[in-house]
């Protein structure tokens, strides 16, 4: 993405990629040292989302890499399975790789959005679909994404699930550190949905 790209993009749909690009890297894997600490120095408002990131930075502020770590292996890799499963897949249909996930591969061929070939996890996984929705706010696979095509994406993908997905993660009962980042997700979730719902192009 150039320069000149990026100041074209106003200053909210920054703060709304960034955040969905900071779930995406703080769900794809746990968190080092210098993403636990920039975490810790976040702050918020007033407002609902406000409150939920400063609750977060606070626990990131007595968190350990070691810790997240083990608190992230129970949530999502487990023995066998973690606590909880982060794709799209199950939360709408009980099953993994299922026609969500296909759904979505045709979208993303559509849009040029490929898999790095590093990542094997199913592309419906919510770190990958918080980092395409950033990506598409920013224009990271061409053009920024029309509101129109944001609010079409949403709603195919992350929409009809996200919010769950991070209310159980709050409430999850391995969840310490990343309970704070489900609280961040679903007010965010919120946001953007009713946000999209009185959204015209």
């Amino acid at each position: 993405m150039t320069a000149d790209r990026l100041r074209d993009i106003d200053a909210e749909d920054r703060l709304r990629a960034d955040l969905y690009n900071y779930l995406g890297l703080i769900l794809s894997g746990p968190p080092d040292g210098k993403l636990l600490d920039q975490t810790a120095g976040l702050s918020g408002d007033t407002s609902e989302l406000g409150r939920a990131i400063d609750q977060l930075a606070k626990v990131a502020r007595v968190a350990t890499p070691k810790g997240v770590t083990t608190e992230y292996n129970a949530l999502f890799i487990g023995l066998g399975r973690g606590e909880l499963l982060p794709y799209a897949s199950f939360y709408l249909t009980g099953f993994l790789n299922d026609k969500p996930l296909a759904r979505l591969r045709g979208d993303m061929a559509a849009l040029r959005i490929a898999r790095p070939d590093n990542v094997f996890e199913p592309e419906d996984n919510i770190a990958s679909l918080m980092e395409m929705m950033s990506g598409l706010i920013v224009g990271r696979f061409g053009a920024p994404a029309t509101l129109a095509a944001q609010k079409d994406f949403h709603a195919k993908h992350i929409g009809p699930w996200a919010g769950h997905f991070f209310s159980d993660l709050a409430a999850a009962k391995a969840a310490v550190f990343y309970a704070g980042v489900g609280d961040v997700g679903r007010v965010f979730m919120q946001i953007e949905r009713e946000a999209f719902r009185l959204a015209t192009d």
